[in-house]
């Protein structure tokens, strides 16, 4: 029985191994990669238990994909597999750990007509995970998320959702009123600043906080600030995280790491520092690895270091 559900498309990652424009790179590193299969991820290796619906091409991406994906622990009985669409492709560029750039192969993708239909299955879930990449894939990918938000609401079921804008996939289109009204809407929100000033129209915190727990329906936030740390918040107050130190290579992933790490906070029913310090920590390792999940630490890592919070958070 899986403790989350998360629902979105992960895709093939090619990841050059030399710095540098992609057109003189000549040789790659095949991995899989995607929000939510990511946070899906890092929770098992948190210890917790997790699945990943999706769609996949019938294709060696695909297996590939999901082979990985469920080598980490994730349930993938649900993925669905297409024989018309293929699995997703893109191509990471780094230049150094403070500069990398992404770039998308995935349209008309077999994700972009992934269904989400089994409530028996999601039925299970304390959380249901989703991120604003998901329903701008198409509009049948919309209208999946809005539906599983509405059950999520009407079975009693927290649902989480981190914005995760991706302007390169917006095109000429305007998805901040319908991801806002998601976002209003979802239980657990986890943004960075640029995306709150986006939706919201503010980056001032006790705005944010207000917003989305007075005017909104949200219990726990958690606004990431990537080197300067985060604040969390609940009904109660909020919390400034100080960043976790760390000797960053690439920071793509972090952001998946940092929710699965606040995630896993609020499974265990633990303090909001702690929930926060989890995500801090796990975002942290992330960045010290070329791959998305790589560097998220296991449960018995997690425990370790923060046996050591006193002098990591002083």
């Amino acid at each position: 029985m899986p403790e989350v559900i998360t629902i979105g498309e992960s895709m093939a990652i090619l990841v050059p191994e030399q710095t540098g424009r992609l057109r003189y790179v000549r040789s790659f590193a095949l991995r899989a990669a995607g929000a939510e299969g990511n946070v899906a991820v890092g929770l098992c290796k948190l210890g917790h238990t997790a699945g990943w619906i999706s769609r996949l091409g019938r294709d060696e991406l695909g297996y590939m994909v999901r082979n990985t994906i469920r080598s980490e622990g994730v349930d993938t009985s649900r993925v669905e597999w297409d024989d018309e669409h293929p699995t997703g492709v893109f191509f990471k560029e780094i230049f150094s750990h403070s500069e990398t750039s992404v770039f998308y192969y995935r349209s008309n993708s077999a994700a972009t007509v992934m269904a989400c239909e089994d409530e028996a299955y999601l039925r299970q879930a304390k959380i249901i995970h989703v991120t604003g990449i998901t329903p701008v894939l198409s509009d049948s990918c919309k209208d999946m998320v809005e539906r599983v938000q509405a059950f999520a609401r009407r079975e009693g079921i927290l649902f989480s959702f981190d914005p995760n804008i991706r302007k390169k996939l917006w095109k000429d289109r305007d998805y901040a009123p319908m991801l806002r009204k998601i976002l209003m809407n979802s239980d657990i929100a986890m943004l960075g600043l640029d995306e709150a000033e986006q939706l919201l129209g503010t980056r001032d915190l006790e705005q944010i906080r207000s917003t989305l727990m007075q005017e909104g329906s949200v219990r726990w936030l958690a606004v990431k600030m990537g080197e300067k740390g985060a604040v969390v918040s609940d009904r109660t107050g909020s919390l400034e995280i100080p960043p976790y130190p760390c000797v960053c290579v690439d920071p793509v992933g972090a952001g998946d790491a940092f929710n699965a790490g606040f995630l896993s906070g609020i499974l265990k029913g633990e303090p909001l520092a702690l929930c926060g310090q989890k995500g801090a920590i796990a975002g942290a390792l992330a960045t010290e690895t070329t791959g998305d999940t790589e560097g998220v630490p296991t449960e018995e890592i997690m425990t370790r270091l923060l046996e050591h919070k006193a002098q990591i958070y002083r």
